[in-house]
């Protein structure tokens, strides 16, 4: 039989198309890489969101799962038993199969929510819907209540290893009558390593309820607290570091603590001219779509010159940097 469609989406082999359609959706939800909010790689809810979407693309086709039921995986894919397959051949074996294009699974989720673009050309991009209105399979416009949005303030430490949250939210829901009520839910975040200010984490349908709509979706929005010692540039991590005129002339060596708690050495071997910026690559914030990368650390340089010197001070640093022991007057 080779792949189970009907298991992937957890229905038997009976299953009626409106059943078929409610566990895509459950699945599509739960699975699509921009709204999956367990705590899994991206590569793992991009193959899921894939084998669901293939799964239903074949089952809610009744050719198609006439073929696979008859004849399983490897006979829909060889294209002999599907008269619309550009590869059949009655009985005489394909020179080619048929294959399920990832692209395929954002059309199928893009369309079975939203609906096709008006321009309706096959294959044309699907659009998104701002007005919240949700479209099933049938075009019959389901209207959603308003999205709840709340700030996730994290500390960059946070953003920089990761961690895991529980957050408690209470929300509005109504019972079988339509009269509202309040629950309250713990929700859990996986807070990835890099995200930036802004990157929101969506709960489908975790919002309110409203009478004769579909219940709103929850988003968490990333909010940075200012840090203590660094300052995050896009995928750069900035250090400032203070050092004395005789430092910057003779060298000295600066220690800088990580966010995760490494300490890292950096000598200064060479002059340090103001407005310095040593940098060390590999040691910034971790780049969230390139797992094992990282920004730069950038540490600058903040010379302190005296405030005033001796006469006997001048005139050692004329000897020393071979300056005469005149004033010099420019021309």
């Amino acid at each position: 039989m080779g792949v189970d469609y009907y298991n992937i989406l957890k229905v038997n082999r009976t299953v009626s198309d409106e059943d078929l359609k409610k566990a895509y959706k459950k699945l599509a939800m739960k699975w699509h890489p921009d709204k999956n909010i367990a705590s899994t790689d991206d590569k793992v809810a991009e193959s899921k969101f894939k084998q669901i979407s293939e799964a239903y693309y074949v089952l809610s086709d009744p050719k198609k799962r006439q073929i696979y039921d008859s004849y399983g995986e490897e006979g829909l894919k060889s294209g002999q038993f599907d008269e619309s397959s550009p590869t059949y051949r009655g009985t005489t074996k394909p020179t080619s199969r048929f294959r399920f294009d990832p692209r395929d699974a954002d059309e199928i989720f893009a369309e079975f929510f939203y609906g096709s673009d008006a321009g309706g050309g096959g294959g044309g991009k699907k659009k998104g819907n701002p007005a919240g209105v949700l479209k099933n399979s049938n075009q019959k416009s389901v209207r959603k209540a308003e999205t709840v949005e709340n700030k996730l303030s994290c500390s960059l430490e946070e953003l920089y290893k990761g961690s895991k949250r529980k957050m408690q939210i209470s929300r509005i829901v109504l019972d079988d009558s339509g009269k509202p009520g309040t629950l309250e839910e713990i929700l859990p975040i996986h807070i990835k390593p890099g995200w930036k200010k802004g990157t929101k984490i969506t709960f489908p349908e975790k919002g309110n309820q409203e009478p004769g709509a579909a219940p709103g979706d929850l988003i968490f929005v990333v909010d940075e607290k200012p840090h203590d010692v660094f300052k995050r540039d896009g995928n750069d991590l900035v250090f400032t570091k203070r050092i004395t005129l005789l430092e910057a002339l003779t060298g000295r060596t600066i220690k800088v603590v990580t966010l995760d708690g490494r300490q890292l050495m950096i000598p200064l071997t060479e002059v340090i001219k103001p407005g310095h910026e040593e940098v060390i690559q590999n040691e910034g914030m971790p780049i969230s779509k390139e797992p094992g990368k990282k920004g730069n650390l950038r540490i600058k340089i903040d010379i302190k010159f005296p405030s005033r010197l001796t006469g006997d001070q001048k005139s050692d640093l004329k000897r020393v940097l071979g300056g005469g022991g005149g004033s010099r007057v420019d021309d």
